[in-house]
């Protein structure tokens, strides 16, 4: 009887030779590829995210599902100033939404960051709608494990397939410029701050553009100049904006920002994702999804699976809400619940301010609550982070129990691919300094 996925690619490890052939060859792989995130190795983990065919599509069903939901909230949004004011938007972020980008989706290109449980369910605790990344790092990864002694191996007794990104990410721009009136050949500008550990995954998506016959210049905001209808990036005319740089950050240098936004706002330029993604992309979201007040926004198959899917989140406040359909005073029950709940910023990112209740002691959890309580934040009820075995490159092989979450992008509502981060704590980010980033295969029986 052939033995289950993971057993096999463990077993096929046992193997000394093959291990150190593998481990080699990872670590040249990254090194050729430049499959870095600042001056660390993207992956140490010699063996990928594995899941069913059946599990894929089951993730690829909610997710679908709650996008759509999450687009009805957005036009409610849009419609109700009341409902918009529960994001504590910035003036300009506000005016920024209101805008009109051109196009349908504000979030051409998106991603459910969450975890799946134990009784296989997904439950997402984050929405990156404004600039979700790593699609440019997967697919390079890809390319390292597939030469992998230890994966030709396993494909030798196992179907197992990954969803290429990069062409998804492009395929959504290029819809969006095209829904505009713009042309199947723009010129693009990749647009973030100098000096950041992603510059790598820029590099890959400036080749990738490139080999597809599209110009593309990679540049900061203070690059960018308006003027007479056109945006410049360093004196080259762009048509499409690939913005990975966030708006609370760009709006933060009011003249650095002027450019863009001007041509944004004046529909000179197309940009994606847009500036109305601010909208969902702020914690809220979540909390506007599970939040019971809101239910008339939903069908009835988005609010069973936002029920099965999302945790309850709610804004922190003084006041009463409800848990379970029951209701409560929300300070008295996050001052009681602390192994079971999370507190985090309305916008942040990488995990910036976030507090897991159980890593804390309740002085230390009470004192938190009430510094959120002057700010903007978010309590969401914990979500079981798996954890299971991988073979960890240190100074040789070792087995760990990482934390692994399950990432899908979304590119115009419909899923292709994911990211897969793991982790030794409970808090998975690259970005936050810590953990590793492995591509998914999707594993079918022969």
């Amino acid at each position: 009887m052939r033995s289950d996925p993971l057993t096999a690619y463990h077993g096929l490890l046992e193997d000394p030779a093959l291990a150190q052939e593998s481990v080699l060859a990872l670590a040249e792989g990254q090194r050729a590829r430049g499959l870095v995130f600042g001056d660390r190795p993207l992956c140490v983990v010699l063996r990928p995210n594995l899941i069913s065919a059946r599990q894929y599509e089951e993730i690829t069903a909610a997710s679908e599902t709650l996008y759509a939901a999450l687009g009805r909230l957005e036009d409610a949004l849009l419609q109700d100033e009341d409902l918009r004011r529960e994001l504590d938007l910035d003036p300009r972020e506000e005016r920024l939404a209101l805008a009109d980008p051109g196009f349908s989706t504000a979030s051409p290109a998106a991603r459910l960051d969450g975890f799946v449980g134990e009784d296989g369910v997904i439950r997402f605790v984050e929405y990156n709608a404004e600039s979700p990344a790593g699609m440019a790092y997967n697919d390079e990864l890809v390319e390292v494990f597939e030469t992998l002694p230890v994966m030709q191996a396993f494909r030798r007794s196992f179907l197992a397939r990954t969803v290429p990104l990069r062409d998804r990410q492009l395929a959504a721009m290029l819809r969006a410029h095209r829904a505009r009136g713009g042309g199947d050949r723009p010129s693009i500008a990749i647009v973030d701050w100098r000096g950041l550990p992603t510059l790598t995954e820029f590099e890959m998506f400036e080749r990738f553009f490139g080999s597809q016959g599209l110009r593309t210049i990679i540049c900061a905001p203070e690059d960018l100049s308006y003027s007479r209808g056109r945006l410049h990036a360093a004196g080259t005319a762009v048509d499409l904006v690939y913005r990975r740089v966030l708006t609370s950050e760009l709006l933060a240098r009011d003249d650095v920002a002027r450019p863009l936004v001007s041509a944004y706002l004046a529909g000179d330029v197309t940009v994606v994702n847009s500036f109305r993604s601010k909208l969902l992309h702020k914690k809220m979201s979540l909390a506007l999804l599970s939040d019971d007040r809101c239910e008339r926004l939903y069908s009835a198959e988005q609010r069973a699976a936002i029920e099965r899917h999302i945790p309850w989140t709610r804004k922190v406040r003084e006041g009463h809400t409800t848990h379970g359909r029951r209701a409560v005073d929300l300070a008295e029950f996050v001052i009681a619940n602390r192994r079971h709940l999370v507190l985090k910023p309305n916008d942040e990112y990488g995990g910036k301010g976030v507090v897991l209740g159980w890593t804390v002691d309740q002085h230390e959890w009470e004192r938190a609550f009430l510094a959120a309580l002057t700010s903007s934040y978010v309590v969401q009820e914990r979500v079981p982070v798996p954890r299971h075995p991988f073979p960890v490159v240190l100074d040789q092989m070792h087995f760990l129990d990482l934390s692994i979450d399950h990432d899908p992008y979304l590119f115009w509502g419909k899923v292709h691919g994911c990211l897969t981060r793991l982790s030794s704590s409970a808090l998975l980010n690259v970005t936050a300094g810590a953990g590793s980033v492995v591509p998914t295969y999707i594993v079918e029986p022969t």
